[in-house]
């Protein structure tokens, strides 16, 4: 017995009984065919004692190798997390029991990250644990919102039906999320390029005109000075605006992380912006809208839905209100006074969130709205799209054709004295 212990003891697979680890196999089958592959258990003989149910005579099962240079696998993002509710709801509405669930969804992961965290819920599942204090365990990957849900199902006995919705909904948010980086990345990019150009044929085409220019004896016109200056100061201090740059960026990024005002303040400035401020109006109504319709249809009490809602609404401004409206619910007001108090909510919405309200079908006509501003979010930025084209077009002709202009303007100048 105390040789047992010992080797239980020393043997740090075996010691780990309570967490799954990944082992790879090569066993042959009754008929003699070799196979391999990868499992994870508690250990070795788990392994090798879920191979003899399979009619797998296993030869060698060991630990696998961790890599080199720490755990591979991108992160896990939002799409996984959404695809994970997708799959888990189908599963459970055909009534696969919940842990064969996870172990049929683990197998299938080709992320190593989202592998593990899988089997850690499956391990928790298997303990005893329920599934919301499963994922409560990854705060990161499953958000207040997200955990809250499944809270909820899990004690009204309705958790395939709340897996569905949440899966819809997080499909629909990624979408919407989608549109959002599409309309304002395009841009970005196109701008960065023409910036990026312009620095190239400052630092090394420009220069090679001057050396010409030199020869020519005569005075330069204003503009190609001006740019032969910049062209200079360029050069010279490369180092110092690239040092800038990037310096105002990281900055920047890290102050707006870690300051709730200038959070704030940043996010009410998008609002006012022309064109774009429409869209992330339009989208922080689809998203509020949406959000408190699925906690609701899950049976959150409002109050506590509109608390949770409010960071969902990926903007400090809404969330605010959102913050707002709670409270102004909390002591009695219906929700379409609380939202009219904020006065960031169109009549539109207003008015049908109180028909909701008086007809008993809040969720449903939440709903109705968020399709409604989810689709005036793809409107408006397949309308971006179109007119940005042309002015872009126009930025970059300008900027380069401008600076191509200026470096010929002393040859035609040269071309028209002779």
């Amino acid at each position: 017995m105390s040789a047992t212990r010992n080797a239980v003891k020393n043997d740090p697979i075996a010691r780990n009984t309570n967490q799954l680890l990944p082992f790879v196999w090569e066993g042959t089958d009754k008929r003699g065919v070799k196979m391999k592959g990868e499992q994870q258990a508690k250990n070795l003989n788990m392994v090798r004692a879920e191979l003899r149910k399979q009619g797998i005579t296993a030869t060698v099962v060991k630990p696998k190798q961790k890599p080199l240079f720490g755990a591979t696998g991108s992160r896990i993002t939002a799409k996984d997390i959404a695809f994970f509710s997708r799959q888990m709801a189908t599963m459970m509405k055909s009534g696969v029991p919940i842990v064969s669930s996870l172990e049929i969804i683990g197998d299938g992961q080709k992320n190593p990250r989202m592998k593990k965290m899988v089997g850690q819920i499956r391990a928790d599942i298997e303990g005893g644990s329920s599934l919301y204090e499963a994922i409560s365990k990854h705060p990161v990957q499953f958000d207040e919102l997200y955990r809250n849900l499944v809270k909820a199902g899990e004690g009204a006995g309705v958790l395939e039906t709340v897996l569905d919705t949440v899966a819809n909904y997080k499909e629909n948010i990624e979408a919407l999320k989608g549109k959002i980086k599409k309309a304002l990345f395009y841009p970005a990019m196109v701008v960065a390029v023409a910036l990026l150009v312009s620095s190239i044929l400052l630092v090394w085409v420009v220069p090679q005109f001057e050396d010409v220019f030199k020869g020519f004896g005569a005075e330069l016109p204003a503009f190609t000075q001006m740019i032969v200056a910049l062209s200079r100061f360029m050069v010279a201090w490369w180092w110092l605006i690239l040092i800038v740059i990037v310096g105002s960026i990281v900055g920047f990024l890290f102050a707006y992380k870690r300051s709730p005002g200038m959070q704030h303040t940043m996010d009410k400035l998008i609002l006012k912006v022309p064109v774009i401020g429409q869209i992330m109006h339009n989208s922080s109504i689809a998203r509020f809208a949406r959000t408190t319709g699925v906690t609701f249809k899950a049976g959150v009490p409002l109050v506590e839905a509109l608390g949770i809602v409010a960071g969902a609404t990926g903007n400090s401004v809404y969330e605010k209100a959102v913050f707002r409206m709670r409270d102004d619910v909390a002591v009695g007001y219906p929700v379409n006074m609380a939202m009219k108090q904020v006065n960031l909510f169109p009549h539109m919405v207003i008015q049908m969130t109180a028909i909701g309200e008086e007809a008993g079908a809040l969720d449903a006509m939440l709903f109705k709205v968020a399709e409604y501003y989810e689709q005036e979010v793809n409107n408006a930025v397949d309308a971006l799209s179109s007119l940005l084209e042309p002015m872009i077009m126009v930025f970059i002709g300008t900027i380069v054709g401008g600076m191509v202009i200026g470096m010929y303007l002393p040859i035609f100048k040269l071309a028209s004295v002779v």
